[in-house]
């Protein structure tokens, strides 16, 4: 980095001049050189006006219950990005609203043959949600580029601030940028009531032409987002930065045990063939067979129905979900291969059948890249700030985004691990320090990358 700022320092004299300046000069030119490069290793945020942004903007769909009903396309989603849009432009971005209804802000770089450097977020919530999911790496981006033009910093790479449309609802923009959307998707009802094609009209998009905004693997030289943990790791910790590694792959499948409807109470217990029996077996066992192994995998059983589901009466069918989550497939794979095979020894113990059906797949894990972590870790580190590696166990923009670009998502803590809640809530301090450890990860890739 310093030979870097030599360099353009260098830039500013005319070294046929000093060939014939005393020595001394050459002692001022250094100590001009190292405190050019000081300032630019602490050039920060504005913590109070990051905050404020964020607060501006939470006013946009905010509740009687305190929470957030900013879902994308409604008119609340539709004024925020006017604010939004508003904003970029007030900070000199060149702004553009694509097919997909992304938001796209473009810096220009010193080299505008090099690849942008994207980062960004989205700014739209869940229903009765929180103010800090999405909006922390949406406005931190903004403040950067107010930061960078304060400082009359420009970077050799041009830079663009993405605002991606309707994260929540099925990461919409960021597919589409990736080229994994499909025509069935644009038909889907979103959250506002409209479908994905009416929603995308609605926030100045066009529907009929969103799979011209594909971009190729390579168009970007790098893909960063900041976001809150949504977890309750680096509170529990104490540590101020993570390291994302990647975003975990998740995997579904459908469990039924198949047994004998029949009157609760004239069968007698052994007479039974209660699907209930194995199903409540089963669950338990996920438990137990994912703490059974090292690592940050999670398995969920989060629904289960009987059929006919009257108080009394044995089900004759018992239906229930399996979701997998992990960095690793293989891993995810391993444990359900070890389920599969104790749930069928539950249904062959209590006289049921099993049916299993694997749901379409949710995600595929998206790994961060080696340059980027080590780019975060080490600027996180420079500020002065502790780090810890980890997985992101949410899906993000960065897990479509990994298709097209080299990624890297940076967490801040998330209080008590609360988030698509109105409790929901990242201190301003954390959430500057996420933004500086963005800035200089920025500055750092610029530097390092072709």
């Amino acid at each position: 980095m310093l030979l870097y700022h030599i360099i353009n320092a260098s830039k500013k004299f005319d070294f046929m001049k000093i060939t014939f300046m005393p020595k001394f000069s050459f002692f001022f030119l250094f100590l001009f050189v190292v405190s050019f490069h000081a300032s630019s290793q602490t050039l920060q945020v504005n913590q109070d006006r990051l905050a404020a942004l964020i607060k501006d903007l939470s006013s946009y769909g905010k509740n009687k219950e305190g929470g957030s009903d900013r879902v994308a396309y409604s008119s609340h989603d539709v004024d925020a990005r006017k604010f939004v849009i508003d904003k970029m432009k007030a900070v000199g971005l060149e702004v553009s609203v694509d097919y997909a209804g992304n938001i796209i802000g473009k810096k220009a770089g010193t080299q505008p043959s090099l690849k942008p450097i994207a980062f960004g977020s989205h700014i739209d919530e869940v229903p009765n949600g929180g103010d800090f999911d999405g909006p922390v790496g949406s406005m931190s981006a903004i403040e950067i580029i107010q930061t960078l033009r304060e400082s009359e910093t420009t970077t050799k790479h041009p830079l663009e601030v993405i605002i991606f449309t309707n994260e929540e609802g099925g990461v919409i923009g960021s597919r589409a940028l990736a080229g994994q959307l499909s025509k069935e998707a644009l038909e889907m009802k979103s959250s506002s009531g409209l479908t994905q094609a009416e929603g995308i009209k609605a926030v100045g998009g066009d529907p009929e032409r969103i799979f011209d905004v594909k971009k190729d693997k390579g168009d970007y030289a790098a893909f960063l987002e900041l976001h809150i943990e949504q977890g309750g790791n680096l509170e529990r910790e104490q540590i101020q930065i993570g390291v994302v590694e990647g975003i975990v792959a998740i995997e579904w499948w459908q469990f039924t045990f198949k047994g004998f409807a029949n009157h609760a109470g004239t069968t007698p217990m052994k007479m039974r063939k209660d699907p209930m029996i194995p199903a409540a077996r089963f669950i338990i066992a996920v438990n137990e067979t994912i703490l059974s192994y090292e690592g940050a995998q999670v398995g969920t059983v989060g629904k289960i129905e009987a059929f006919p589901g009257a108080g009394n009466v044995i089900p004759g069918e018992v239906t229930l979900n399996l979701e997998l989550r992990d960095l690793s497939s293989e891993k995810i794979w391993k444990i359900y291969d070890e389920l599969e095979t104790k749930a069928n020894e539950f249904a062959e113990a209590s006289g049921t059948e099993l049916h299993i059906v694997h749901q379409e797949v949710a995600s595929t894990p998206a790994l961060a890249d080696p340059v980027i972590q080590k780019a975060i870790e080490r600027s996180a580190t420079e500020l002065g700030f502790s780090t810890m590696y980890l997985p992101s166990g949410a899906g993000h923009d960065s897990q479509e985004m990994a298709r097209i670009a080299p990624i890297g998502m940076i967490f801040i803590p998330s209080k008590n691990g609360i988030s698509h809640a109105p409790k929901e809530f990242s201190s301003s301090t954390d959430i500057a320090n996420g933004a500086n450890v963005l800035l200089q990860t920025i500055l750092q890739l610029d530097e390092e990358l072709p």
